[in-house]
């Protein structure tokens, strides 16, 4: 029977689910520079500091990244609201 504890948008280092939360920890902290490196590309396309090859050469790269985030998402059965840790009074991260 399956022990792990419920996911609750907060990281739980416990002995037994040691894994699980750092695994969650890392792909937040990836989800997290994913997304600002994405609002650095979208300004500077808007900003039209980028060739057309550029452009084409990040998106690619953007859409290649999403694609492993999702496969490791799935490699530790964790999902978006999973990424969105709690920092309390703080609010959520992501």
């Amino acid at each position: 029977m399956d022990q792990r504890p419920e996911k609750s948008g907060k990281i739980e280092l416990d002995p037994e689910g040691a894994e699980e939360g750092l695994a969650q920890l890392v792909l937040t902290v990836i989800e997290l520079l994913r997304q600002l490196v994405e609002r650095q590309a979208l300004r500077r396309v808007d900003g039209g500091n980028l060739t057309e090859e550029e452009i084409e050469q990040l998106g690619v790269a953007l859409m290649n990244l999403d694609v492993k985030m999702d496969e490791l998402k799935e490699v530790f059965n964790l999902v978006d609201d999973d990424l969105n840790i709690d920092l309390g009074p703080l609010g959520n991260l992501l």
